[in-house]
């Protein structure tokens, strides 16, 4: 990796590492497009500098430079935005970031006033008293650290449904939680599976190979296809991209391992085989 000059920030190191390696892959940004889940414009922003890249974008560029992400991830923490030097006493809540474990602190009731009213009958101070103490004690229960399982749900949410999910990968929106598969096609060297989530609904294809060997994976709806490709040497990318569907049905799952295609899936039933 080119090791920018002391002068250049950290956004335009990342933004001139970015296009070596798009040009390493050899890649148009058509082809960008096809290969990951982002679009021909993200992929136009990112490589300009208009828009900061997600993660995930910053690691598909890199398995298909066949370069090593730990130092192009390194440019690209230190270009993220740095915390405002002031921060206004009520901030509003934001919008989730790129998918990731977070904790998010929610309020369990209402705010009280600083100061009731006098004129206020003495059973609404007691439901008053009530409601607070109900409040405390359940922000106590939930930071001890044998907390119930129940008030650890939460990163077990998935992060989008339906038409958010479309182009996303399974793993990081939390989708793989409750998929199933729905018909699978078995061959020597791999297995390719179309995997439906209720939770989100959403179908994509996976496919496991036995030994290490480029692939592509790719899912389809009448005409909406969505694909993406691994090298040889990513050990972890197995999955398409997310089409939002209702249902399983009429959904094809396909991968190309070493220039053998297998497809699976359109007329299935959506029953669960693991």
């Amino acid at each position: 990796m080119r090791h920018p000059q002391a002068s250049t920030t950290p956004d335009e190191a990342l933004m001139v590492e970015l296009r070596e390696l798009k040009d390493r892959t050899g890649l148009s940004l058509a082809a960008l497009a096809a290969r990951t889940p982002y679009s021909k414009s993200a992929w136009h922003r990112y490589l300009s500098g208009g828009t900061p890249p997600p993660r995930p974008a910053v690691e598909a560029l890199c398995r298909l430079a066949g370069a090593d992400p730990e130092a192009v991830l390194a440019l690209w923490e230190a270009a993220g935005t740095p915390a405002p030097e002031t921060a206004p006493q009520a901030a509003p809540e934001t919008a989730p970031e790129e998918p990731g474990p977070r904790r998010r602190l929610r309020r369990l009731g209402p705010r009280l006033p600083r100061r009731l009213p006098s004129w206020l009958p003495l059973s609404v101070l007691v439901l008053f008293g009530t409601a607070t103490a109900v409040a405390a004690a359940a922000v106590a229960l939930s930071d001890r650290p044998g907390a119930t399982p129940a008030a650890q749900t939460l990163p077990g949410v998935p992060r989008c449904h339906g038409r958010s999910c479309q182009g996303e990968l399974p793993d990081p929106s939390l989708c793989a939680r409750d998929a199933r598969t729905t018909t699978m096609v078995t061959g020597p060297a791999y297995t390719v599976r179309l995997r439906w989530s209720p939770a989100c609904g959403t179908a994509w294809s996976q496919v496991r190979v036995r030994s290490p060997k480029a692939r592509e994976v790719s899912v389809r709806a009448g005409q909406n296809v969505l694909s993406a490709g691994y090298p040889a040497d990513d050990s972890t990318g197995d999955s398409s991209p997310m089409l939002s569907v209702s249902s399983p049905r009429g959904v094809e799952a396909c991968a190309e391992v070493a220039g053998q295609l297998a497809c699976t899936g359109l007329d299935v039933e959506p029953g669960a085989q693991g």
